[in-house]
């Protein structure tokens, strides 16, 4: 089964940016377990049980990682089963469409040893106190930052640049896309594959690749490919088939990749010099679409305006690495005082509900 790796959270310019509300497709959703409890609980534990499970019976498993610390999950799906395990405690709150019946809350706070905790007090309070500044003064950063690169793409827009990219989305499309005769328009799902984390930007490549063997890399330097991917998006579900839009965690409202498993298909937009962890298909250069002149005219600007941005973002990520640090230290003080048989207990339910 291939290795599928996602965010559904991001930590942008406007704060802590959500897609949990499509987590999984609700007209398959046949349960949704939403995990409730504080940090070093169990949740991360009993979702990689059930994941270990459903991969040990060759079943596909979609991971979600955690933006502020991708070592840790914040959700599973598993879509065969139409079963989806989240946390859905802040910041991405994830309440019940059809409780009881899909929908099930899972307090995992019953496994803590309150009485133990109680002393602990004043310690808990201001590790949380420190981890939610150092968010804030991320969050300033990543703004700040986002700002310069805005008026960056700003300064290199224009109609000459459009009308490039949109022949060339055509001419992909004419190639690749071949419409489904009476197949009614692709579905669109929206995943984060690119989070900006305690290890600074990181892009789940391997995702991209393990799904969609034939891979456009989309040479962009300066974040222009949003137009491309765009037309692209609008002609692969013409053609009728389910894409996954996957925005930028910089510019949600900006599309920054794009994923067609069923046809083993990915657009993926970076700088040139961006390892990738196979062979691309084909390259194409947005960079040389922009124009030599217009790019000579601002070499100075834009490279001062990149080194700009690339320090906020460097000093954002120095402030999500504190903050992990801080929840660290509170995963160190919970630990010790939650009953683990408990957590696999519950698991051992739900794998027991869903028949696994």
């Amino acid at each position: 089964m291939p290795n599928v790796q996602y965010f559904l959270g991001a930590n942008s310019p406007q704060g802590f940016y959500s897609l949990y509300d499509q987590l999984i497709d609700r007209h398959i959703a046949r349960a949704v377990y939403i995990l409730k409890g504080g940090p070093g609980c169990g949740k991360s534990t009993l979702m990689r049980r059930v994941a270990l499970c459903a991969e040990q019976a060759e079943l596909p498993v979609e991971y979600i990682l955690c933006s502020g610390d991708p070592a840790s999950l914040d959700g599973v799906v598993l879509p065969t089963l139409g079963v989806a395990l989240v946390d859905g405690t802040a910041p991405h709150v994830v309440e019940p469409k059809l409780p009881g019946a899909v929908d099930h809350y899972v307090n995992l706070e019953l496994c803590y040893d309150a009485a133990a905790l109680a002393p602990l007090r004043g310690q808990l309070t201001a590790c949380t106190a420190g981890y939610k500044d150092c968010y804030r003064q991320a969050y300033g950063n990543l703004s700040a930052a986002a700002q310069v690169r805005q008026d960056m793409r700003a300064g290199l827009q224009s109609d000459l640049l459009r009308e490039k990219m949109q022949k060339r989305a055509a001419g992909i499309l004419s190639r690749e896309i071949h419409r489904r005769k009476h197949a009614p328009a692709g579905r669109v799902r929206q995943r984060f594959l690119s989070g900006i984390t305690c290890r600074g930007k990181l892009t789940l490549w391997d995702t991209a690749f393990s799904q969609c063997p034939k891979v456009y890399h989309l040479c962009d330097r300066y974040g222009m490919a949003h137009e491309m991917l765009t037309a692209l998006l609008a002609g692969i579900q013409r053609g009728g088939y389910d894409v996954v839009a996957c925005p930028s965690p910089m510019a949600p409202m900006r599309l920054e990749h794009l994923l067609v498993p069923q046809l083993g298909l990915a657009f993926l937009s970076c700088p040139g010099d961006t390892e990738l962890p196979g062979t691309p298909h084909r390259r194409v250069h947005i960079d040389a679409m922009i124009g030599t002149a217009l790019l000579r005219e601002n070499r100075g600007r834009l490279r001062l305006s990149t080194r700009i941005a690339d320090q906020l973002e460097s000093t954002a990520t120095d402030f999500l690495a504190q903050a992990k640090s801080m929840h660290d230290e509170l995963e160190q003080l919970y630990n010790p005082h939650v009953d683990f048989d408990r957590v696999n207990r519950i698991a051992d339910e739900i794998l027991a509900q869903i028949n696994l």
